[in-house]
Formats: C-alpha cells, sequence, structure tokens
C-alpha cells in the first residue's frame, strides 16, 4: 500500500476518482501479502500489484465497476475444488489477463529497459538470444506460460524460470508433456522459479530469482557458506 502513496496522493490532488482494491487476507501460497495494493483511475491508469499478474485482469474490471456504481466489492479468489479449478476467474485458469497495454507502462515499471506490448512468445521468437540469456516467466497464466516455455526451452539460452504454486507447476509440467516437450525439454526449466530465500514482497522475490540465476549459470550450491569447509572461491563451470 505504501508503495502506491506518491501516485495516490497525486490523483487526490488532481482531483481525480480512483478505486483502490486491497489484499485483506491470505491462504495458502499468495504472490503478494495481505495489504498489497492496486489502484486504477477514472481514465483507466493502473499502478500497482496485487497478484504480479494472476489476478491483476480481473482485479482491474471489478476497480471499473466500483467506479463506475460507487459501491465497494468484495471478492475472493483461489481454487475452488480439488481438481484444480479457479474460483472467481482467477486468472491462473486461463479464463482471462489479455496483454494489454494498460498493464505494461512505464509508470509502473519505471526502471525497465524496455517496456514491450506484445504476447511473450511472439516477441521472445523474433528477438536475438544467446546463451547468456535469461528468461523468467512471471505470469503463471497459462495462455501465456505454455507458449512462451514452449518456445524458450528450445533455445540455447542460460535460464529459463517460471512462477507459480507447485500446484501451478505439476499442472503447467502436464500441458508442456501434452503439447509434446521432452523430459531432456522440460529438466532446463526451474519451477517454482527462484531459491528459498523466505521473501515475499516482489523484491525479494527478485533477489531470490537472481540468486538462482547466479547459481545456475556459475555452477554453484546455492548452500550457506558456513555448511562446507574449504575456499570461498572456487573455479565453477558455468551451465545450462
Amino acid at each position: 500500500m505504501r508503495d502506491l502513496a506518491t501516485e495516490l496522493l497525486q490523483w487526490h490532488a488532481a482531483g481525480k476518482d480512483y478505486a483502490l482494491a486491497t489484499i485483506i487476507g491470505v491462504t495458502g501460497s499468495a504472490p503478494r501479502p495481505a495489504g498489497a495494493a492496486l489502484a486504477v483511475d477514472a481514465e483507466g491508469a493502473v499502478v500497482g500489484s496485487i497478484s504480479g499478474g494472476c489476478v491483476e485482469g480481473a482485479v482491474y474490471e471489478l476497480c471499473r465497476e466500483v467506479l463506475r456504481t460507487g459501491q465497494p466489492i468484495r471478492e475472493s479468489f483461489g481454487y475452488s475444488n480439488d481438481d484444480g479449478v479457479f474460483a472467481a476467474g482467477l486468472t491462473c485458469g486461463g479464463t482471462l489477463c489479455d496483454a494489454r497495454p494498460v498493464f505494461a507502462t512505464r509508470a509502473r515499471f519505471p526502471d525497465a529497459d524496455e517496456i514491450v506490448v506484445q504476447w511473450p512468445d511472439r516477441y521472445l521468437t523474433s528477438t536475438q538470444v544467446d546463451s547468456r540469456t535469461v528468461v523468467c516467466v512471471l505470469t503463471h497464466d497459462t495462455k501465456f506460460d505454455i507458449p512462451l516455455l514452449e518456445a524458450a526451452l528450445r533455445l540455447p539460452v542460460a535460464y529459463v524460470g517460471a512462477m507459480g504454486s507447485r500446484r501451478t507447476h505439476d499442472d503447467r509440467m502436464a500441458r508442456l508433456r501434452a503439447a509434446g516437450m521432452t523430459e531432456t525439454e522440460l529438466a532446463h526449466l526451474h519451477s517454482p522459479i527462484g531459491l528459498d530465500l523466505g521473501g515475499r514482497t516482489a523484491e525479494e522475490t527478485a533477489v531470490a530469482i537472481a540468486a538462482e540465476i547466479v547459481a545456475v549459470r556459475l555452477g554453484g550450491s546455492a548452500r550457506p557458506l558456513t555448511s562446507f569447509n574449504g575456499p570461498i572461491h572456487r573455479d565453477r563451470i558455468a551451465v545450462r
């Protein structure tokens, strides 16, 4: 919530109407903790994030509805049964979250070198890559993930990782196998992405992912240095 303060104060000062969505409770695995927030103004601009991708589209539409009616809405997102069916249109289930430019803006990602509004697999296959390229799939939405991972896992890149819960990972692997991917190709996928650092925020998750990338590229063990003896800096063999 605090990360939105500057933008919301600016919207308020400009007399803009906006709707604010906030996570008020979390059970089980979730991309963002309670307190994470997303806001949408009357023109459709978006700041913040409550899921890192998987329910942004659905929440965006709910915010637009609140702006239209002036009535608050309380909604739940998650698995509705043991078969993995998602409730309330959670977009990880592949029911919604197109690659709309409203979510890919310089305001939301001010530090990005480049912002591209395009289907990820199409962008990847038209982009030059090499043995230093790292591909991180963070949407955990099957309509994006599966075509992108099919392409990425068949390219000579340094690392391919995908975000999602273990349930999402199992479903993703089944879909990739059904799409014809071999076990050798799938062995290059790091999923769920990142090392177990115990973090929950976007920044902490980024550190966990970056740490795994370094370990994979340089052949590190990812173990604490206190857990083994010998020199800290050793010759390592980079692996894919």
